[in-house]
C-alpha cells in the first residue's frame, strides 16, 4: 500500500491546525473522507437527486439504481447471503435499537437472560438495559480478563440455556480488543440464543464475513469507514428479519394501507420507513469501492504495524499508562500520569494533533479500569509513522509543560 498516494486522496489532511500540519488520530470516532466519496455524493446531488422506488421518471430510476447498487456493494463487502439481509439506517446505534425493540421485546420474557460485556459501547448497553427493564429479563456481563480480553470459558459460564440474546462488540472502541466472535457465536447458538455483533470498529479495518461468523445480526456505521455520516447498516439473517415487525411506520415501508389496517413491503424495505438516506448510501458505496481497491488485508496489516510502532515508542516514556491487550486493533488508549485527558488533548491540539479524550461512551469500562477518562489515539489507512512521531513529541511537550507548572 502506497501510503503517500492514499494520503493524497484525503483533502482534509492538507491543512494546518494552529500553525501545524494536521495529524488526525481520531478515526475511531469518525474517519476522514476520500475525494472519491466526496465526489460521489456531490455527483448524486448535482445530477441524480430524486426520491427512490416511487418515481418512474429518469432521475427516479437513476437514484433507485444508485441506492440499491450501494446495498449490493454492502452485501458483497460483508458476504451476506442476499440483499434482503441488508437494512440501511442511520448507524450502529439505530441498528442495535431496531433489534432490541423489534426482536428483543417480542422474544425476551421474565426469567430470560441477555448477555453483554463491560467493554461494550453505550449503544450496545443501554438498549439491552431497556429490554431487560421492560421484560423482567436479567442482564448479565461476561467477565473481562485483567488485560481487557474475554476468556471463552467465562463466556461458556455466562451464556446459559436461559440466555436469549448475546450482544457483543467485535472490536472494543477503547481497548482495541478483537473479540473471538466466531467462537462466542457458536457458544450462543449451542444455547439456542441469537447473537448481535457491534461491528462499528471492525468493518472499517478488517475483512468481515458474516456467513463465516454465522452471527444472527451485525451492525456498523458508514462514517467510521470513509463514508458519510448518518448512514449505517443492520445485517440480519433473512429468516429472523422476516418474522420481525418494523419499528418505524410510514411511507416507503408499506405495501397497502387501508383505513384500519396496513401491510408491509418485503425485506429489506419494511425496515426503511420514510425517504431513505439516499446520498449517504451512495457515499457508503463509494467508500466500499475505495476500501476494496486497496484491500482490507493490507489495511489491517498497515494498522498493526502502526499500532506496534506507537506502543513501542510510548513504552519508552515514563509516567504513561497504556490500557488494553498486546494484540489489538489500530488504536492506543492511555493516560499521561498526573494530566487529565482533556488537558492532554488540548495541548496536543495546539500542535495540530487530534486525539479523543473522555469516557468514549464506555463509562462502565472506565469504572472497570478505575479511571474517569482516558486519551485515545486511533489510526487508519491514511496515517503513517510520522504521525506517531508527532504524537510522541506532543506527549513529551505535554509532560514537560505540566511538569514545570
Amino acid at each position: 500500500m502506497d501510503i503517500q498516494s492514499v494520503r493524497e486522496e484525503f483533502p482534509v489532511l492538507n491543512q494546518k491546525i494552529n500553525g501545524h500540519p494536521l495529524v488526525y488520530l481520531d478515526s475511531s470516532a469518525t474517519s476522514q473522507k476520500p475525494l472519491a466519496v466526496i465526489e460521489a455524493v456531490d455527483e448524486y446531488y448535482r445530477l441524480h437527486n430524486s426520491n427512490v422506488h416511487r418515481g418512474v421518471h429518469t432521475l427516479g430510476s437513476r437514484a433507485t439504481d444508485l441506492y440499491e447498487g450501494a446495498r449490493e456493494k454492502v452485501r458483497n463487502f460483508i458476504n451476506a447471503n442476499n440483499e434482503k439481509e441488508i437494512i440501511f439506517n442511520r448507524g450502529t446505534t439505530t441498528a442495535i435499537n431496531i433489534v432490541a425493540q423489534s426482536y428483543g421485546l417480542t422474544h425476551v420474557k421474565e426469567g430470560d437472560e441477555i448477555v453483554i460485556t463491560e467493554m461494550d459501547h453505550h449503544s450496545n448497553i443501554i438498549p439491552w438495559q431497556q429490554v431487560a427493564k421492560r421484560t423482567g429479563a436479567t442482564l448479565k456481563y461476561i467477565p473481562l480478563q485483567p488485560n481487557g480480553t474475554i476468556d471463552l470459558e467465562d463466556a461458556r459460564q455466562t451464556i446459559t440455556n436461559k440466555t436469549k440474546i448475546v450482544a457483543i462488540a467485535h472490536v472494543s472502541n477503547v481497548l482495541g480488543t478483537i473479540n473471538p466472535v466466531n467462537e462466542i457465536t457458536k457458544i450462543a447458538h449451542e444455547n439456542d440464543a441469537v447473537i448481535l455483533i457491534d461491528g462499528a470498529q471492525a468493518v472499517p479495518h478488517m475483512k468481515v464475513d458474516v456467513q463465516d461468523i454465522n452471527c444472527d445480526f451485525y451492525a456498523f456505521s458508514g462514517h467510521k469507514m470513509l463514508g458519510p455520516t448518518g448512514i449505517g447498516v443492520l445485517y440480519g439473517k433473512q429468516a429472523l428479519l422476516e418474522e420481525m415487525e418494523p419499528v418505524e411506520f410510514g411511507g416507503e415501508m408499506i405495501d397497502f394501507v387501508e383505513l384500519y389496517e396496513s401491510t408491509w413491503k418485503e425485506l429489506p424495505w419494511k425496515f426503511e420507513g420514510g425517504t431513505p438516506i439516499i446520498a449517504g448510501a451512495v457515499g457508503l458505496g463509494a467508500a466500499i469501492d475505495f476500501l476494496s481497491q486497496i484491500g482490507m488485508d493490507k489495511i489491517l496489516e498497515h494498522e498493526k504495524t502502526l499500532v506496534k510502532y506507537a506502543l513501542d515508542e510510548m513504552r519508552k516514556m515514563d509516567d504513561i499508562t497504556i490500557f488494553g491487550p498486546e494484540e489489538r486493533a489500530g488504536l492506543v488508549t492511555f493516560n499521561l500520569n498526573g494530566v487529565h485527558s482533556h488537558d492532554l488533548s488540548t495541548v496536543l491540539d495546539t500542535e495540530g494533533i487530534a486525539i479523543r479524550a473522555g469516557h468514549h461512551c464506555a463509562q462502565p469500562l472506565m469504572k472497570w479500569l478505575n479511571v474517569t477518562s482516558t486519551a485515545r489515539a486511533s489510526m487508519y489507512l491514511y496515517n503513517n509513522e510520522d504521525d506517531i512521531d508527532r504524537l510522541i513529541a506532543g506527549l513529551q511537550k505535554t509532560k514537560e509543560y505540566f511538569g514545570d507548572a
